[in-house]
Formats: C-alpha cells, sequence, structure tokens
C-alpha cells in the first residue's frame, strides 16, 4: 500500500495544480466581484444620474463565459501535467509521434497562455483606472461639506458622462441621491472593484506559473528519450540508484 501511495504521488504534477488552484480561486473571485461591481454601476448611473450604459450589461455575460473557459484551460492544463509527469510520461510518450504530437500541444498551450497574460494584464489597467475612479468617489462622500446638505457638482466632469444627460442630473443635492450614491453604491462598488483587481494580479500570476509548468513540460517531452536511455545506463552501472523524479 505504501509503494502504490508513493507511485500515485510521484505521478501528481504539483506545480501545475498549484497554478490551477490559484487560477480558479482568482477566476472565481474575479467573476463574482466584477459581476456584483457592474451591477451597481449600472444601477448608480439609473437611479441617480437617469442615464443606462447598455455595454456594461453585455460585459456582465462576458464574465460568466470568460471565467468557464479560463477554467476549462486549467483543467486542460492540468491533465497535460499529468500526462508530462513521473511515470505517466514514460508510458504515454514512449512512442516518436506521441512525444512530436505533446510537444506541439505545450507550444500551442504556451501561446494561448502568453496571449491571455497581456488580455490580463490589460483588463488589471482597466481596473486600476476604474478602482481609482471610485476611490476618488468616495473621497468626495467622506468630506464633511457633502454631508452637510451641500451639493456633490459632477458638471466638471461632463465629459465623462454621455450628452443626453442634463446638467441638473450631474447635482446631487437631494439627501436620499447623495445617500444612494456614496453608501449604497458607491461604497460597495469600490470594495468590488478592489477585490476584482486583487484577483486579477492572482490570476495573471497563475498564467506566469503555467507558462514555467509548460517550459519545463516541453523540456521533459523533448529529452525523454536521452534522460530514458541515461537512467538505463545507471541502472546498468548501478542497479540500486534511483532516477530523481521531477514534479512539474
Amino acid at each position: 500500500m505504501g509503494d502504490a501511495c508513493q507511485a500515485c504521488l510521484t505521478r501528481v504534477p504539483y506545480a501545475t495544480l498549484i497554478a490551477t488552484i490559484m487560477c480558479c480561486l482568482g477566476v472565481g473571485v474575479f467573476c463574482g466581484t466584477m459581476y456584483r461591481g457592474s451591477a451597481l454601476s449600472i444601477l448608480m448611473f439609473d437611479e441617480v444620474f437617469h442615464f443606462r450604459l447598455i455595454w456594461i450589461e453585455a460585459l456582465q455575460m462576458i464574465f460568466i463565459v470568460g471565467s468557464a473557459c479560463m477554467a476549462a484551460l486549467g483543467f486542460m492544463l492540468l491533465c497535460l501535467g499529468c500526462l508530462t509527469t513521473g511515470a505517466t510520461r514514460q508510458k504515454v510518450y514512449r512512442a516518436w509521434r506521441a512525444r512530436v504530437g505533446g510537444r506541439i500541444s505545450c507550444a500551442v498551450f504556451m501561446i494561448i497562455t502568453y496571449i491571455l497574460t497581456f488580455t490580463w494584464i490589460i483588463l488589471l489597467g482597466f481596473l486600476v483606472i476604474t478602482t481609482f475612479l471610485f476611490t476618488i468617489f468616495w473621497k468626495l462622500c467622506s468630506k464633511p461639506r457633502y454631508v452637510e446638505q451641500t451639493c456633490i457638482d459632477f458638471t466638471q466632469f461632463d465629459f465623462m458622462f454621455p450628452s443626453s444627460v442634463r446638467q441638473e442630473d450631474m447635482k446631487l443635492c437631494e439627501t436620499h441621491k447623495i445617500k444612494l450614491f456614496c453608501k449604497d453604491y458607491v461604497e460597495k462598488a469600490e470594495f468590488m472593484f478592489i477585490l476584482a483587481m486583487v484577483s486579477c494580479i492572482l490570476v495573471i500570476l497563475s498564467l506566469i506559473h503555467y507558462l514555467m509548468c509548460l517550459s519545463a513540460n516541453y523540456a521533459h517531452i523533448r529529452d525523454h528519450k536521452k534522460f530514458q536511455e541515461l537512467q538505463e545506463l545507471q541502472y546498468l552501472t548501478n542497479p540500486d540508484l534511483h532516477a530523481s523524479k521531477d514534479r512539474f
């Protein structure tokens, strides 16, 4: 039982498994926080400034589909890591055609991961700008003069609003509107976007981790035959010598 357990543990791609956990955790938090944050933004624009942004509603579906695709990619990379680890690699990539197919698979996944890494970096930049804007809004709300029945004037930011928004809608003077804007929407949305930004960084780190694992797996598949011949030579010279195992 102990030998079987040890043989099973040598087939686990621990580095890829850690990257998959990081990716799934980051994507899950990102999807939930961005969906909630975009929903709060839609309600804020509709109830406070009286206009709607249709493209934000479309983003909510994109977040769900993109999260499902990222989770599927993570599990595919985990399966590829299992096939290129330990004794499993020796059985799967024994033939020449299998090694060529494995190298092509690693190369394709490396290209996809590179593209996704740059995409998530761009998305992180967008989140930094969004979080910065909501932080400014919250600082405006936290100033004492806005708590004392004084209007919050956004007319100086009219270039950020659609042309259909009226000037009087950019001034928040009523108490219930200030409460809606500050307490109900800006405070909660800012927290959601901060969490989304942190989870985005976690996803980027997991993608970089995937790239390192894929590079190692590509090298293991490419040099598998040489390693196998060297291992056989070591066993011939010293039968009691145990070859070291990789963990990618």
